[in-house]
């Protein structure tokens, strides 16, 4: 019975490791607007309810998350949908 004690403990500190990962890295990303290539957007538009829906590149209502200070680098990056 101790054996399947320190089993589930393991397995539920591994479990909830990786929701502060999950946490951290969500954290750690912005949407960027702009610059997904035609069906690569990460979620809904306004004229598209789900992700991978974008019609055309540079589609200026799709995002894609990315490292926090990059997108505005980039050329036609915004942090704001237009």
């Amino acid at each position: 019975m101790n054996k399947m004690k320190t089993l589930t403990l393991a397995g539920l500190t591994l479990l909830g490791s990786n929701f502060v990962v999950m946490d951290v890295n969500a954290a750690a990303k912005e949407k960027c607007y702009g610059v997904v290539k035609a069906g690569q957007n990460d979620c809904a538009t306004k004229t598209s309810s789900c992700a991978g829906s974008s019609k055309t590149d540079g589609q200026t209502d799709a995002f894609i998350a990315m490292p926090k200070g990059l997108c505005e680098k980039l050329v036609g990056g915004s942090l704001v949908s237009s």
